[in-house]
């Protein structure tokens, strides 16, 4: 298993991410360790990159990370962090990672939990470019971020990208929201 953390500071932070809506989700909020999250849950596809962004405040203290996955084997994983950032921006970062993992012609559904990454990329972003990269109301927002994800999007036309429900302990999702708190936590 090859493990990349780009960008990360390597240390726990005091931050901690506030619960969306208590008692809705199988671990949001709990900083879960990697295996952790392995020996809780099982649930979700056992192929495909996941990836997720997270951010302590909203702009504040995030991470990001994106895990490989073969039938249930770890193929490859990345994480990393920011001291400063959003969430769309970590979510960003993670699929663009998720991505930079798969060769042009491989055949993989990338999933994210973030509806917002997943219809830039898979209903605006062509709009987008075509408008010189404006929207109808002004700006893109993260606009480097989008155009390096949709441009490795286009790279991979065989990769499906494709939503996945927060937790709701699918398993690998739930790791790579693990990845992307690391910063938050003194093991991985």
């Amino acid at each position: 298993m090859r493990e990349r953390r780009p960008g990360a500071t390597g240390r726990p932070s005091a931050h901690r991410p506030s619960v969306r809506r208590p008692g809705a989700s199988a671990s949001y909020g709990q900083l879960l360790t990697t295996s952790e999250v392995r020996a809780r849950f099982n649930g979700g596809p056992m192929s495909g990159v996941f990836t997720d962004g997270s951010c302590s405040g909203n702009p504040g203290p995030g991470g990001w990370g994106a895990v490989y996955v073969r039938d249930g084997e770890v193929v490859e994983q990345r994480y990393g962090d920011e001291p400063h950032t959003t969430n769309n921006r970590m979510e960003l970062t993670a699929m663009i990672e998720g991505l930079s993992m798969l060769a042009p012609e491989d055949a993989v559904d990338v999933y994210s939990d973030s509806r917002l990454v997943v219809d830039t990329l898979t209903k605006w972003a062509a709009g987008w470019e075509r408008n010189g990269w404006r929207r109808r109301d002004g700006e893109v927002k993260n606009l480097e971020l989008v155009q390096r994800a949709y441009a490795l999007a286009r790279s991979r036309p065989r990769a499906r990208i494709q939503w996945i429900r927060a937790h709701d302990g699918s398993l690998w999702n739930e790791y790579a929201d693990s990845l992307a708190t690391a910063y938050l936590r003194a093991e991985l």
